[in-house]
């Protein structure tokens, strides 16, 4: 009887720990170390230049649109300096948007979306935490 429990309880802990539900390396390391209080402080924000777009169709109407890449201090400077790629970017994707989109619904989380991706394929994943859509407006 005291084998058999030996061998269930030994078996069940080499599975338990061969399935990932805990680490006896883990627990010996001891507690996590929080992340440092101050890395919210090296948050930057690059503003994009305006951009403004004239709105193919029968309506004689242009968007205008700015926008704000949130970066840290390390790459800020690559951000700043990379800019009139990014804004290039940016205006592409714009004028090659259909009219009749920006009547639809949820059109500004789609463009903030493919924004983002324009801008993490000029700049890398790393530089662009987020892009912020300060102003978008017809006129």
């Amino acid at each position: 009887m005291v084998v058999l429990a030996t061998v269930l309880l030994g078996g069940g802990g080499f599975a338990s720990t061969f399935l990932g539900f805990w680490s006896p390396g883990a627990m010996l390391s001891g507690p996590a170390k929080p992340p440092p209080s101050g890395a919210h402080l090296s948050v930057e924000f690059v503003e994009v230049p305006t951009i403004e777009i004239i709105v193919p169709g029968g309506r004689a109407r242009s968007m205008v649109m700015s926008a704000t890449i949130e970066t840290d201090s390390h790459h800020k400077g690559q951000v700043t300096h990379l800019m009139p790629r990014v804004s290039d970017a940016f205006t592409t994707f714009l004028s090659g948007v259909d009219p009749a989109a920006y009547d639809k619904r949820g059109v500004l989380e789609v463009i903030r979306a493919e924004l983002v991706t324009r801008s993490r394929f000029v700049l890398g994943e790393d530089p662009v935490k987020d892009l912020l859509i300060t102003e978008f407006r017809f006129k």
